[in-house]
């Protein structure tokens, strides 16, 4: 979470003054949940600050358009403490720590149903909670300690759901990615972990389509089942799995050449972003509620594979023909 554009200056506000009929009971809710959601400070009904920006400006003169609109009175102002004294008071009016305090406080009971969710639950919950907190996020306008704290409870929290979703999830080696001949690996036995996700299923479908079209598969109740003949891959100890900064589909395109294709390397960094949450790429929501809905909906994982096989073939197209798009 990005916090690096969070203000600092207190010696500017913007005052808004606000009148609405008290006939316009759904205006008011309306024009009410706007400032809620913009993060102003109430002063008083009708009144509401902010920071000074222009951002902030812009947001508030259209709420008084809106209020003019509706046959209220609005007044648009910029203020300022009267001595630099009272500045620091002007902020202590966004102070947020009680809303993260909630929020960590909720993470924490959630965290023990996860085990009780099902697939598209959890993504579900998860794209929940993300929205909420980074709605907070927006308005924490002097960010401190609380905030810290929130990001690490936050972290925490992906970590377990990822746990839930994707048990022995591997951790990053160091080693070197050695250069393999394709034709070494053809008509293989390859071995992951059941219950495919995001990097796994991933993984077998590069392999299917890019290294050994021949493959076959085993899919491990655990990891210490992988037979001795099989390649491994996704798992601690397997032949192919997280280096450094790489997911096991990164690794697995490393080590058979396959980082000249800008379509692969697109899908590589969608895969990372949503395996260990590196960035975002804007096709991964989608690719991800979709593997949650295939993942509930199919019997087992040669099904899963054979179906979202066909959409890594669209998405690998997409990405072959489409502009890449800045990293956020």
């Amino acid at each position: 979470m990005d916090n690096s554009k969070k203000l600092s200056d207190t010696s500017a506000w913007l005052l808004l003054v606000v009148s609405l009929p008290t006939q316009s009971a759904t205006a008011r809710m309306r024009i009410w949940r706007a400032f809620k959601t913009l993060g102003c400070a109430a002063l008083r009904d009708g009144a509401y600050l902010l920071p000074a920006t222009d951002m902030h400006s812009a947001a508030l003169q259209e709420l008084a358009d809106e209020c003019a609109r509706e046959g209220g009175s609005a007044w648009l102002m910029q203020v300022a403490p009267a001595s630099s004294a009272d500045a620091p008071a002007y902020a202590l009016l966004f102070e947020r720590s009680a809303d993260f305090a909630s929020l960590i406080a909720s993470w924490k009971t959630l965290a023990a149903t996860l085990p009780s969710l099902t697939v598209s639950e959890l993504t579900r919950l998860q794209k929940k909670l993300l929205r909420e907190y980074q709605a907070l996020l927006a308005i924490d306008f002097f960010p401190g300690e609380s905030s810290l704290e929130a990001e690490v409870a936050w972290s925490d929290f992906k970590q377990r759901v990822e746990r839930v979703l994707s048990p022995d999830e591997p951790q990053g080696s160091e080693a070197q990615i050695a250069r393999l001949d394709i034709a070494d690996y053809q008509a293989r036995l390859w071995a992951t972990r059941r219950s495919l996700w995001v990097d796994r299923v991933a993984s077998a479908w590069l392999i299917q389509r890019f290294i050994d079209t021949a493959a076959r598969f085993l899919w491990l109740s655990k990891p210490a089942d992988c037979p001795p003949q099989a390649l491994g891959f996704d798992f601690d100890g397997a032949a192919f799995s997280h280096v450094g900064e790489r997911v096991s589909f990164e690794t697995l395109m490393a080590s058979f050449g396959l980082e000249d294709d800008p379509a692969l390397l697109r899908m590589g960094a969608m895969v990372r972003s949503l395996d260990i949450g590196d960035g975002q790429v804007a096709e991964g929501a989608g690719f991800e509620a979709m593997l949650a809905g295939a993942r509930e909906r199919l019997p087992d994982d040669d099904a899963l594979l054979a179906e979202v096989g066909g959409v890594l073939d669209s998405l690998y197209a997409h990405f072959g023909r489409a502009p890449a798009r800045a990293k956020t």
